[in-house]
């Protein structure tokens, strides 16, 4: 009697599954640890004096002035700033420092842009009760809140000496000037016509500096709009 042909033996082994792909938050530290060791790569590279003048320029952003404050010559600040910010090493410098910066302060151009949009767009109804009364501060939303540039709070009484008596609170509020903010606004967005010269506008020279390096870190700024100015009209 013919016997029925084996069957072939099956494979048990299984195909290995690909590694997980590391996690955001750990992608997150590496990149961390990246910048830090670019932040210490360029920093190395300088010499102490170079290194202040990094740290001071990020104080303001004023490079005569950090120039100063570095320790070298107020004569000579303005021309050696500007020769330190060409220095390739000392803008890696810089770049780092900022972005790490940036990272602890979580200071952006968008959240730049957005508080001043909040300061150009509130609504002074929203201070007070349908009767008209203020309203308290704790009782503001935060857009309405963000426009209040300050607050002077009076105790006023009535009557003199023992019939004198507490009669409750005067507020004042402050407010920015929603003029001065949507005109910033204004030339962010372009909307004036190109040919009217008008002067750099500061919001939208610092947005750029934010978002020109790895798309929030300041850039090194050679020239010192200011100190320019100041020079133009003393001439």
């Amino acid at each position: 009697m013919a016997r029925a042909p084996k069957e072939p033996k099956r494979s048990t082994t299984s195909k290995k599954k690909p590694a997980a792909k590391q996690s955001r938050s750990a992608g997150g530290s590496a990149r961390l640890a990246d910048d830090d060791h670019a932040q210490e790569q360029a920093v190395a590279k300088l010499n102490p004096q170079q290194q202040a003048f990094v740290q001071e320029y990020l104080v303001d952003l004023n490079a005569t002035q950090a120039a100063i404050r570095a320790g070298y010559s107020q004569k000579s600040a303005r021309s050696m700033a500007s020769q330190l910010l060409t220095k390739l090493n000392i803008q890696e410098a810089i770049a780092a420092a900022r972005i790490r910066q940036q990272e602890r302060t979580q200071i952006t151009a968008d959240r730049v842009l957005l508080e001043v949009a909040r300061l150009s767009f509130y609504d002074p109804r929203k201070f007070f009760r349908d009767d008209g009364s203020p309203l308290g501060i704790h009782e503001l939303d935060d857009d309405t809140a963000a426009a209040l540039a300050g607050m002077d709070v009076i105790e006023q009484f009535e009557g003199s000496g023992q019939d004198r008596q507490f009669a409750g609170y005067l507020k004042k509020y402050k407010l920015t000037d929603k003029g001065a903010n949507l005109e910033r606004l204004m030339k962010h967005l372009g909307l004036y016509e190109r040919d009217n010269e008008q002067k750099t506008d500061p919001l939208t020279a610092l947005l750029h500096a934010i978002a020109k390096t790895n798309g929030n870190a300041f850039a090194p700024v050679a020239d010192d709009p200011d100190h320019a100015k100041g020079d133009d009209e003393g001439r």
